[in-house]
């Protein structure tokens, strides 16, 4: 792998790693903070449904996000996109850190915390598309789903660094923790952004943009063809999202509300079992990647399906003993083994349904729409679920069942062969 290649890769993995960092601590914050400094209620469960509420908003400014900047990554080049995503997540993030409480200035906190949400749901729903396609269109053939799944692994990576810096925080005496500890997460996140963006500032455009743009193949409303002629393979692509994004928020944010508030947990425990569980997803990503160049992405993914239907009820009763390792050893087949093998080849596998030229809005769209419908709505409704059935896991497992078969309805639309490649397109052979 030449030095070329690796830059790539290294500013693909590391800006989704600042990215989702910045976004998962939200997640990580809500269910610990935010129902009490912000969203204040006399009912602490009215409180985190509605921080909850505020966390899933953000995912339907998601597709928002990613149409307008993969429309600039389909028009202008995935590097601009992803230094517009970067620097609006940083500024966004740094914000949340700096705010007042409700106590400070009332109604305007959860106001403004719920806008700086949005800004960071715009610009992760553009970052996702230009880092996947960074990495995967500088790929060479064979390696493919391996340079895919290296951006996916900043996915685990952000969760890791948030939970972490969580853990420590909650180290802290409450009266602390409660008054500044939370803030440093947030605000430390602008060092990182200014690293991120050094790193992407070395790199060139892709060889498949360079390409579509030789060719004249620039389209000048993205959108407008994607809908047009690719509306089956966005469908299909937001389908294929759902599996992969419920059971990550339930395995990775979710968990810590759950096993805190309903298990009795302590919270460094929790938070601990998601760094572990993210730290195995994170070695195991690029190994399954390798897997999906020579055994196909599709087997792979089907995997990860069939284990979260077979998983859903077990990963609660692991939960249910009061063992603290337990919790690790559920958080870790969940987060780690099964959401870690879709994760690892679903950007490589959506990315293969669209052309170059609107490849960019095609991917973000798909993705984004699944995660915006099953994605940030996964923690409120499993908490609404437990307090509409007395705290019954039941229905929460079932839930995560349910996730797995609309993506297995989803894929069976593409066909074990689906992708006939050219020198600028892919063009998928999808059913119907």
């Amino acid at each position: 792998m030449g030095k070329g290649n690796i830059r790539v890769l290294a500013a693909s993995l590391i800006g989704s790693a600042i990215e989702w960092f910045d976004y998962f601590l939200y997640g990580t914050v809500a269910s610990l903070v935010f129902n009490q400094l912000f969203f204040v209620t006399e009912d602490p469960t009215i409180g985190l449904l509605i921080a909850y509420t505020s966390f899933a908003i953000a995912f339907f400014l998601r597709p928002i996000g990613g149409v307008l900047f993969s429309h600039i990554g389909d028009r202008l080049g995935r590097k601009k996109t992803l230094v517009l995503t970067l620097s609006l997540m940083g500024i966004s993030t740094f914000g949340m850190g700096a705010l007042p409480t409700y106590q400070v200035i009332g109604i305007w906190a959860p106001i403004f915390l719920t806008c700086l949400r949005f800004v960071q749901g715009l610009a992760l729903g553009g970052e996702w598309g230009g880092s996947v396609l960074l990495a995967v269109e500088y790929a060479p053939k064979n390696k493919k789903g391996l340079f895919g799944s290296v951006p996916q692994m900043g996915i685990s990576i952000g969760l890791i660094l948030g939970s972490l810096v969580m853990s420590v925080m909650t180290l802290l005496p409450e009266a602390q923790f409660m008054a500044w500890g939370w803030r440093v997460p947030f605000l430390l996140s602008a060092f990182l952004v200014i690293f991120g963006l050094w790193i992407r500032k070395g790199i060139d455009e892709t060889p498949a943009f360079k390409k579509a743009q030789e060719a004249g193949e620039v389209i000048k409303l993205p959108i407008v063809d994607t809908l047009k002629y690719h509306w089956k393979a966005v469908l299909i692509a937001m389908g294929s999202k759902v599996v992969e994004t419920a059971p990550f928020y339930i395995f990775g944010t979710f968990i810590v509300s759950y096993a805190t508030g309903h298990l009795h947990y302590d919270n460094t425990d929790a938070l601990n079992a998601v760094v572990v569980g993210s730290l195995v997803a994170t070695i195991l990503i690029p190994i399954i990647g390798h897997l999906s160049d020579k055994i196909g992405r599709k087997k792979i993914y089907l995997f990860g399906i069939a284990m979260t239907i077979l998983y859903a009820f077990p990963y609660f009763w692991l939960l249910q003993q009061g063992s603290v390792l337990l919790l690790f050893v559920a958080t870790i087949i969940g987060l780690g083994l099964i959401w870690g093998s879709v994760n690892a080849v679903l950007g490589t596998m959506i990315s293969e349904f669209f052309p170059a030229n609107i490849r960019n809005t095609g991917i973000s769209l798909g993705y984004q729409l699944g995660a915006a419908v099953a994605g940030g709505t996964a923690p409120l409704v499993a908490t609404a679920l437990l307090a509409r059935f007395n705290d019954s896991y039941v229905p929460v497992a079932l839930y995560m069942i349910f996730t797995a078969l609309v993506s297995l309805v989803a894929i069976s639309f593409i066909k074990d062969k689906q992708y006939v490649e050219t020198d600028t397109t892919v063009v998928p052979n999808v059913k119907g």
